[in-house]
């Protein structure tokens, strides 16, 4: 669970009256109150966290600060058997969040968040807790090579059929040796919490995988993984997006240099407004209140968990 220590800044606060108790069962209260111990020790976990964005009664900490971190985490929980959820923060979870009890509830209880869009990085050099970016979709990769490398099998959750045997083929070839142990696409109107959720963890369970990638968008991806560290708490869940999509070819990235001038929003927008336009309206709204409550916490040196209201 992203918690943050007592003397940790917090950046956008919510109003909410939510607790755990009432969505989850008492195996994920639990959890949610023991999860840092669930994942070896490890020098690259930041203490304190460096950002922390607040929706009482739950703190979200980007916990994890840059790839190798990550790498190190993930590696060591893997080598230990041991199960993580792994979110990627980015300023439209920031829009959901702020709107969505369920989806606070189900963020909580991830163990390991890392800057998914750069607006997250800049806030996070705005209130002088710099953390580097990371998106999920460049980590498909890195991640599946420290699972290879640990001779750990994977699993892939999400998109179609196509689309899974296209990126299996992809990630294979790019990775010789990785073992992928399941390709698992939910129907349309799959409920990432109901009966036909626990079945497919107990496929992957079943099948031997020990890190599952997942491909569902948000927040269909990250509910998914909360359970699953309920059901299968010996299996890594990491929620990628479009990453699987964007192996198999079925969605188009942005170009690399698109992407190194931070303008990869733009060219999403662009190629689906009809789409993507509210989307990105949203987050440009919450984004000027985000950045005077990080200017707040600089100035305040982090001195205690403050942050803005009603977000």
């Amino acid at each position: 669970m992203t918690q943050a220590p007592a003397n940790t800044p917090l950046i956008g606060a919510a109003r909410s009256g939510l607790r755990v108790s009432r969505l989850y069962p008492a195996p994920l209260r639990a959890y949610t109150r023991n999860t840092r111990a669930c994942l070896p020790a490890s020098p690259n976990w930041p203490d304190p966290f460096p950002v922390i964005f607040s929706f009482p009664p739950h703190q979200i900490a980007v916990n994890v600060a840059d790839r190798q971190a990550l790498l190190a985490r993930v590696g060591a929980a893997l080598g230990a058997g041991q199960g993580f959820a792994l979110a990627t923060i980015n300023l439209d979870h920031l829009v959901k969040l702020s709107r969505d009890a369920d989806f606070r509830a189900v963020y909580a209880v991830q163990d390991l968040v890392v800057a998914d869009g750069n607006p997250i990085v800049w806030l996070s050099r705005l209130a002088g807790r710099p953390v580097s970016l990371v998106p999920g979709s460049d980590m498909v990769l890195p991640l599946l090579a420290v699972a290879r490398d640990r001779g750990v099998a994977v699993a892939l959750v999400g998109s179609t059929d196509p689309a899974l045997q296209a990126a299996g083929e992809a990630l294979c070839s790019a990775l010789p040796g990785l073992r992928i142990a399941a390709r698992i696409a939910p129907p349309m109107g799959f409920d990432p919490r109901g009966e036909e959720a626990a079945d497919i963890l107990d496929r992957v369970a079943a099948s031997g995988a020990g890190l599952c990638l997942i491909a569902l968008g948000a927040p269909k991806q990250e509910a998914f993984a909360a359970f699953g560290r309920t059901r299968q708490a010996h299996i890594g869940f990491a929620s990628i997006g479009a990453g699987l999509d964007f192996l198999a070819g079925t969605q188009r990235r942005a170009p690399a240099w698109v992407r190194a001038v931070a303008m990869e929003w733009l060219w999403r927008m662009l190629s689906n407004p009809r789409r993507l336009f509210t989307r990105y309206l949203q987050c440009a709204l919450i984004l000027p209140g985000q950045a005077v409550a990080a200017l707040r916490l600089r100035r305040q040196g982090g001195s205690g968990p403050q942050g803005t209201q009603g977000q």
